[in-house]
């Protein structure tokens, strides 16, 4: 017998990379990628860009990338443009309304009082919807839709319910353990969980909150991915600059990543000794916050933010690090974790969600979250202990889990398991 039939998935992603946005949704685009090594991947990404002119409603682009065909559709916020246009009454010089003229912006002020999420969400289903059926106009019938997020979820499984076709949902949001999707966004996870045929949340920590929202699914953990051909150990020894020890640090500069906790951590530390140095990569609203943090802890000179960086780059720096601390109040996952670990570098996490399942005390220390004593005392024991950690262990470790290879044999498993059951449910 040969090798069975490559598939044709279509991705749904509610996050991806654009020109606008280049890393949003980046761990999306590698569950692309690891699934394009065993099927064919078409990617559908529709956005709102608010840059976008109403009347041109939307721009559609369409390109190989990496093998994988992917059409972006921008479009614009029209129902915004258009309250702030109609809403008000014309105030023109001379000008009065007539009783037509009235009843139509009474029409729409009625129209404007459903929430805008509301009219935004129907107007991605009728974008989505349309792109689907342009494919297949051109021939392009996928054998499963794979949507990454709930919200891309209910375009999906209604596709998925019209043309027969099996949906699995990969899930990411870290609003679930937050207890953030709420309303109408709740509504939306439930309808589109309970009616796909797999879901497949990146840890077991986000499937059980995803069950205590009441959501009753098929649930089947799918990691994310790591690159370990750009996420690899350095050729060379890194050298020290000043001899101190570095510390590295990848995160959006937003409170749940615990960004101050870890310079507060810094501080106590600094107390006792001065043989390290932190890298800060990223960036984020509450950058010149812990800026100011920065300074006022003392830790101008051991503490340097460097922004955003490349994929590239950022791994560089994993590279040239000793160790690599990722003190999250709040974390699905951990991606950077495992981006860390196939550099062969030992890791600190908060005790939390996706990082407790990943870190194990072969490969790191795990500490309680939002608790700078304890972290204080992880990052002077790994200053010490760093070598002591198998850089080969923690890169077979890795590879053997996260690797392109490993996630995409998971969703070829995922794949062959819905269309199989999909097909018995038709002929029964």
């Amino acid at each position: 017998m040969g090798a069975p039939r490559r598939l044709k998935v279509l991705f749904i992603p509610a996050w991806y990379p654009s020109e606008e946005y280049p890393i949003n949704g980046i761990f999306i685009r590698e569950h692309a990628k690891a699934a394009a090594l065993y099927h064919d991947i078409t990617v559908v990404y529709a956005y709102v860009d608010p840059s976008l002119q109403p009347w041109k409603l939307c721009r559609v682009s369409d390109s190989m990338e990496n093998g994988i065909r992917t059409i972006r559709i921008k479009y614009a916020d029209a129902f915004a443009y258009l309250k702030k246009l109609l809403i008000k009454e014309p105030r023109r010089k001379g000008y009065s309304l007539s009783n037509s003229d009235r009843k139509v912006i009474s029409i729409l002020r009625k129209i404007f009082r459903i929430p805008r999420t509301v009219l935004l969400d129907l107007l991605y289903l009728g974008i989505t919807f349309a792109a689907f059926r342009k494919l297949l106009k051109e021939g392009f019938k996928p054998d499963v839709i794979h949507a990454h997020v709930y919200s891309a979820g209910v375009p999906a499984v209604l596709i998925g319910k019209r043309y027969g076709l099996p949906v699995v949902i990969t899930e990411h949001s870290s609003g679930f353990p937050r207890r953030l999707i709420r309303g109408f966004g709740k509504l939306k996870a439930k309808f589109a969980f309970e009616r796909a045929d797999l879901v497949c949340p990146v840890s077991e920590d986000l499937r059980r909150h995803i069950e205590e929202y009441g959501i009753r699914a098929r649930f089947r953990v799918v990691p994310n991915v790591v690159d370990t051909s750009l996420f690899a150990p350095a050729d060379s020894v890194p050298t020290r600059e000043n001899n101190r020890k570095r510390l590295l640090l990848v995160a959006a500069l937003i409170p749940i990543k615990g960004v101050s906790c870890l310079l507060e951590a810094l501080a106590r530390l600094r107390e006792k000794r001065d043989d390290f140095a932190l890298d800060i990569v990223g960036d984020g609203p509450n950058r010149t916050e812990y800026e100011e943090l920065t300074y006022k802890l003392g830790l101008r000179d051991v503490v340097r933010f460097q922004g955003l960086k490349t994929k590239q780059e950022v791994a560089r720096f994993m590279q040239r690090c000793d160790f690599f601390v990722l003190p999250s109040l709040f974390e699905t996952f951990g991606v950077t974790l495992i981006e860390a670990m196939a550099c062969g570098k030992p890791v600190i996490a908060s005790d939390i969600g996706g990082p407790k399942e990943i870190v194990t005390e072969k490969v790191g220390k795990l500490v309680p979250p939002g608790d700078s004593e304890t972290l204080a005392e992880a990052v002077d024991y790994m200053l010490d202990h760093y070598r002591e950690y198998d850089p080969e262990k923690i890169v077979q470790y890795v590879r053997q889990r996260y690797s392109y290879q490993a996630v995409g044999k998971e969703c070829d498993r995922v794949y062959r398991s819905v269309t199989s059951s999909f097909m018995r449910v038709l002929r029964s």
